[in-house]
């Protein structure tokens, strides 16, 4: 509501861009409003404004009653605010001072007898708006004394004067500028460096040319906005609040309770017109993958391992049965076929690794085994069969990121790198290999052996290093995608995760029962929030990343429970393979209401942290 009854104009297009700003005096481009902010103007002549007084801070009385004798004069007085009250009032002010509702701001300050920000924040804001680069450099004098920091004043100088040389020099006007340079911003002393790189600019031929070198919006209502954010950063909240504030905390209420849900398992979406913020976020546990979609039975016995392919359109399955099963997973449905299947292990299959372009899978056996089968899985068939020794025992295979590698090992003392055909590039001798892993950085390999430790061998310079050290036998270990953390299956211990920058342990997780047998766990879902791993009690369980506890205990299979993956491009599609000869295929619940919640047996804000 404007004072003195004026009629108000329609909102200049700069007005939207604006943060919330308070009772301050009016400005020379146009009039303010009783809670400071700008006004737009009719024909030079300013639209209805107040006496330009700015209302004090939270008090027990309402402001004065506008000209119009409203009933806000007469109001009672009230009790008086409390800080978290009059804070509420500034966010929702700002608030709907963004959606264009100055009238509806100006009564709420009266109202409320708060203040959107301190008098000298709006004139300064003005002042930044409207150009009058002279004008804000005397408010930064006024604000002086209301900062918590004496260097920020500097700062906040050096980017007003910044933005001044740019719009000089997109004016044409480069006698101005240079002297903003040499006798403004150079006395500064600061940020010397930025100052050399504007230097340059003055060589710019046109406003486009110094747009792009500088990445700068150029002058006007745009770039100037994004100067008000940085300069806001340097004023206390009280003074003036930081931009879009009750957005920022909306969106960081909705992720909060994203991270506390149990089942969360969608892509997180930071826009707010995508969630409803008058319920409180819930997943429900029929939308994970906790139900049983289909159990393949081809293999006629235990099935020692299973991998979706990277890009989540295939599943390879390796048994004791002598062979490799690839299954093609139906995009629609979900629903897994048989593609074909590859013969002649005679060892048994115990691991499977997919190139990086999924085109080959490498297949190694148990402990007993020296070959290693490289197939091409687009054809079926078999490009390289690889024994370096009738002693060596290859059980364990990781690919290079480039495609083109890979190493093998086992437990009998070597691990080698080689090529496609199966040439050995490089040896290294006298590590008894458990599991590998090949980093991002194509060089380091990381290997568990019988020591009990992680170890990380660099092939280029030859050197090697400790990185994890567990009390008991690593029986595997699998990697996350970004390369921080490894998941460890320990004996008699469980699963442990670990941060391999900091080399430390992060969380042990509960409930699985793991002995001597080697059982693979598994990052999955999006994000990689959660972790699954088999169990020798039968069960595959789940855990979300950042609770020690299970959120899934699935039941079905009736021997131990070999190996989990779960699919990298279908977060709610998951597979197990067990001794009892079966792959279990989960998903969500079948024919499920996505309305529901009355699945979700856990309270999600009772997740450890």
């Amino acid at each position: 509501m404007q004072a003195n009854g004026a009629g108000q104009g329609q909102e200049s297009s700069e007005l939207s861009c604006l943060n919330s700003a308070q009772n301050g005096e009016s400005s020379s481009a146009g009039g303010s409003h009783s809670n400071g902010l700008l006004s737009s103007t009719d024909n030079g002549n300013s639209v209805g404004t107040s006496n330009g007084s700015s209302v004090g801070p939270c008090s027990g009385t309402s402001s004065a009653s506008t000209a119009s004798g409203s009933e806000v004069g007469s109001l009672k007085k009230k009790k008086r605010l409390s800080q978290a009250e009059e804070d509420v009032i500034r966010l929702i002010g700002q608030h709907l001072h963004g959606l264009g509702l100055n009238q509806t701001v100006d009564l709420l300050m009266q109202e409320s007898g708060c203040r959107l920000e301190h008098p000298s924040a709006t004139k300064f804001r003005n002042h930044v708006m409207e150009g009058e680069w002279d004008k804000a450099e005397n408010d930064l004098n006024e604000l002086r004394a209301l900062m918590h920091s004496p260097n920020a004043i500097v700062r906040m100088k050096f980017l007003l004067l910044q933005q001044k040389y740019l719009e000089y020099l997109e004016d044409g006007k480069v006698l101005e500028a240079l002297q903003v340079l040499r006798g403004e911003l150079t006395p500064l002393k600061y940020n010397t460096d930025r100052i050399h790189v504007l230097s340059g600019y003055l060589m710019c031929s046109h406003a486009e040319d110094l747009r792009a070198k500088a990445e700068w919006e150029g002058k006007g209502t745009a770039s100037r906005c994004r100067l008000l954010d940085k300069l806001q950063t340097y004023l206390p909240p009280s003074v003036m609040l930081p931009p879009r504030r009750l957005h920022t905390l909306l969106r960081q209420a909705v992720e909060l309770q994203r991270d506390r849900c149990l089942y969360h398992n969608t892509k997180l979406d930071n826009n707010l017109d995508s969630v409803s913020l008058l319920l409180d976020h819930v997943c429900s546990r029929k939308q994970f993958p906790c139900y049983t979609q289909q159990i393949l039975t081809e293999h006629c016995n235990e099935v020692w391992f299973c991998k979706f392919s990277n890009d989540g359109t295939k599943l390879a399955t390796g048994s004791k049965d002598t062979t490799v099963i690839i299954w093609q997973v139906d995009p629609e449905s979900h629903q897994l076929k048989l593609l074909r299947t590859l013969e002649g292990h005679a060892y048994g299959v115990s691991y499977l690794a997919w190139s990086p372009d999924d085109t080959y899978l490498i297949a190694c056996g148990p402990d007993d085994c020296s070959e290693l089968w490289l197939w091409n899985v687009q054809t079926g068939e078999l490009r390289t069969k690889m024994s370096q020794s009738h002693e060596d025992s290859l059980t364990s295979v990781a690919w290079n990121p480039d495609g083109k590698r890979f190493v093998t090992g086992g437990q009998r003392g070597q691990f080698y790198q080689c090529d496609l055909d199966g040439n050995l590039l490089d040896s290294w001798e006298g590590v008894r290999v458990q599991c590998l892993w090949c980093l991002s950085d194509g060089r380091t390999v990381l290997a568990s052996d019988t020591h009990q430790r992680i170890r990380g061998y660099n092939f280029e310079d030859l050197t090697d290093r400790n990185i994890v050290q567990e009390d008991h036998p690593i029986m595997s270990f699998t990697v996350s995608k970004n390369g921080r953390l490894a998941l460890l299956n320990v004996a008699t211990q469980g699963v442990h995760l670990w941060d391999l920058q900091d080399r430390v342990l992060v969380r042990k997780y509960q409930g699985v029962t793991q002995g001597f047998y080697t059982i693979h766990s598994c990052f999955g879902g999006h994000n990689e929030d959660f972790i699954a791993s088999g169990s020798e009690d039968h069960k595959v369980y789940i855990w979300h990343r950042r609770g020690e506890l299970p959120i899934a205990e699935l039941t079905g299979h009736a021997r131990t429970v070999n190996c989990v993956s779960w699919n990298p491009a279908i977060p709610g599609l998951m597979a197990s393979a067990s001794d009892d000869g079966t792959v279990r295929v989960w998903g969500p619940a079948p024919f499920l209401d996505t309305q529901e919640t009355d699945g979700l047996n856990e309270n999600c804000s009772n997740m450890d942290s």
